[in-house]
């Protein structure tokens, strides 16, 4: 299955979320998460935060949707209908909380062929709204050939 290697070092425009305390919290009951910290705004306050916490995982919230682009993109030519999510990892920072704005941009770090079909590597980087970088996105994809 041939690729087009073109897009690689593609920078996609930045993405921005507002973190809220609503989300942080319907996210933790959505996953099991009972950390009064994902929940509770005076645990969290008690522990030294300025509002409830989210979890790390929060990251594929305001990360995922700043690669949908990168998805979606004709010059990156993946097959949508033939994708596989091969895979994710994550480096986490500093800790995001409610009211913080996350930006996150994310960049094709690799585009090649695994066992005859496409691969894809995008890394996602985002930032708080004072520049601390709160968590690295290493997103991989497979696509079955047609």
């Amino acid at each position: 299955m041939p690729v087009n290697t073109e897009a690689i070092g593609k920078r996609y425009p930045a993405s921005v979320y507002a973190v809220g305390r609503e989300k942080i919290r319907e996210y933790a009951y959505a996953v099991g998460e009972t950390n009064p910290l994902y929940i509770d705004v005076e645990a969290a306050r008690e522990a030294g935060y300025a509002d409830v916490v989210a979890p790390p995982m929060f990251a594929v919230v305001y990360a995922g949707r700043a690669i949908t682009p990168a998805l979606f993109d004709p010059e990156v030519g993946i097959d949508f209908a033939h994708m596989l999510h091969a895979g994710q990892e994550f480096e986490w920072g500093g800790v995001v909380v409610a009211g913080d704005e996350i930006t996150t941009t994310t960049t094709v770090a690799e585009i090649g062929e695994r066992a005859g079909m496409g691969s894809y590597v995008f890394r996602t980087d985002s930032q708080n709204e004072r520049g601390d970088t709160v968590c690295t996105g290493i997103w991989r994809q497979l696509v079955r050939g047609s």
